[in-house]
């Protein structure tokens, strides 16, 4: 029942068309010009390298591990071009998947094959309403009728076309292609040592496993008959039948003796080797890759590894989505850090404290620090006189009234209040108390 439900609504919101036309329109170009060619003559095209990245446990672990983290990035939209669009890019940016699956699969794609394309979801009016992350067997750049395209071969065969200008594209290791990134080759030798790493902790293991023994025939026998004899003792003492835990060998054999398997270890240094390659590659280290990591370290992951991420696909969408008058007027989408809090208490409290006196931070921001959900009015800066909030400041800021007393002579207390006596030189006439004065200088506001 509850599969043909969700068959019933994909078929209501796609309207019946097939997956590639909620992409690209039908576009395919099966007619091209010709091949789009940069300066150096070399014509721009992408090919998904099958070198099995993402085939391995360790490797596959730290692509998991980077992307697991940048899903966690919030997307924002400033100005008011595509302001609507904002809890659509928060929550659902496709009809197929919510934010932190797009980011996720952005930032695999990256991992993985350096390259990575996001494309525009548009309405039947040709208006934005959504964006797709897209993975490509292969992508040439063409050019029909002057208009530039990006054509994409996928795996079963069928293909899709988009404007250049329109899609994004996210690369890590960019050099010899001036459009699309490097492939993983460079990682390839580190893969085959980590395949014959397992091969021979396997083997090793099922050997280690076995019990042996090496046995000395007595008499000469024929070839054929040693064999016959080894499979007989094997299968009357080796095998699951023998629970008697005996072994009985007649004079055919003189010396029998068990041969000792010792436990296969691992090279230590090799494992740490391989290890410390891959870390490298992907610019993690086993402190994250473990969860283990601790605010330093986690700071320097973040900002060498999360934030450029953060920054070109915060650029790459901006582009693609907005258009030069746009981005001129303020109109950019930004991926910004909110949920990555892996800080101290101490650190924690010490930002919410010293940010919010200061204004830099409202009571969602603080909120958001600590992980707990926001509050009503937390948009409100407040700073320091003590805690006003910032658009009571100009009510609140007065000039102190300092009321000056004048101080009554020896022999004078109690004997003469001073009123209506005319103040002699070097003394303060004292102000009317008409009830609504303050004495000293606590009238201050």
């Amino acid at each position: 029942m509850r599969r043909a439900a969700e068959k019933r609504r994909i078929e209501r919101r796609v309207n019946g068309i097939k997956f590639l036309d909620y992409l690209f329109h039908g576009k395919e170009l099966r007619y091209i010009d010709s091949y789009f060619k940069m300066l150096n003559g070399y014509s721009p095209t992408f090919t998904s390298y099958s070198g099995g990245v993402y085939e391995m446990d360790l490797t596959r672990t730290a692509v998991n591990n980077f992307a697991t983290h940048c899903s966690k990035l919030k997307p924002e939209i400033t100005g008011s071009a595509l302001k609507h669009l904002e809890k659509t890019l928060q929550h659902k940016p496709n009809y197929f998947m919510d934010t932190t699956k797009f980011i996720k699969r952005l930032a695999t794609y990256v991992a993985v094959e350096h390259t990575a394309f996001i494309v525009p979801i548009e309405d039947k009016l040709g208006r934005l309403c959504g964006w797709y992350p897209l993975r490509a067997e292969r992508c040439e750049v063409v050019e029909v009728k002057g208009q530039v395209y990006l054509r994409y071969l996928f795996a079963n065969g069928e293909h899709g076309a988009i404007e250049f200008e329109k899609v994004g594209i996210i690369t890590d290791f960019e050099y010899t292609d001036d459009l699309f990134g490097e492939d993983n080759r460079t990682l390839k030798p580190t893969m085959q040592l980590i395949h014959t790493q397992n091969e021979g902790i396997i083997n090793a293991v099922k050997n280690s496993a076995n019990i042996r023994f090496l046995a000395k025939v007595a008499n000469m026998l024929k070839p054929e008959d040693i064999r016959k004899e080894r499979e007989r003792f094997t299968e009357d003492n080796l095998s699951a039948d023998n629970d008697s835990g005996m072994i009985i060998y007649d004079n055919k054999f003189s010396e029998l003796k068990q041969v000792e398997s010792k436990p296969y270890t691992p090279n230590a240094l090799q494992m740490q080797n391989i290890q410390e390659n891959v870390c490298t590659h992907f610019g993690t280290n086993m402190d994250i890759l473990q969860n283990k990591f601790n605010e330093e370290t986690w700071n320097a992951y973040y900002e060498g590894k999360i934030e450029p991420f953060a920054i070109q696909l915060s650029l790459v969408m901006s582009n693609m989505t907005f258009s030069d008058r746009e981005i001129a007027c303020g109109n950019a989408i930004t991926f910004s850090a909110n949920r990555l809090q892996y800080a101290s208490n101490a650190t924690k409290l010490q930002v919410s404290t010293q940010l919010f006196d200061r204004a830099l931070l409202n009571r969602n921001g603080v909120m958001d620090i600590w992980n707990m959900s926001h509050v009503e009015d937390g948009e409100k800066y407040y700073i320091r006189k003590e805690y006003t909030e910032v658009s009571e400041l100009n009510n609140s800021n007065k000039e102190p009234q300092i009321i000056i007393q004048q101080i009554p002579q020896a022999g004078q207390q109690g004997t003469d209040d001073g009123k209506g006596k005319e103040p002699t030189e070097g003394e303060t006439k004292e102000p009317p108390d008409d009830g609504k004065q303050k004495e000293g200088v606590n009238n201050a506001d």
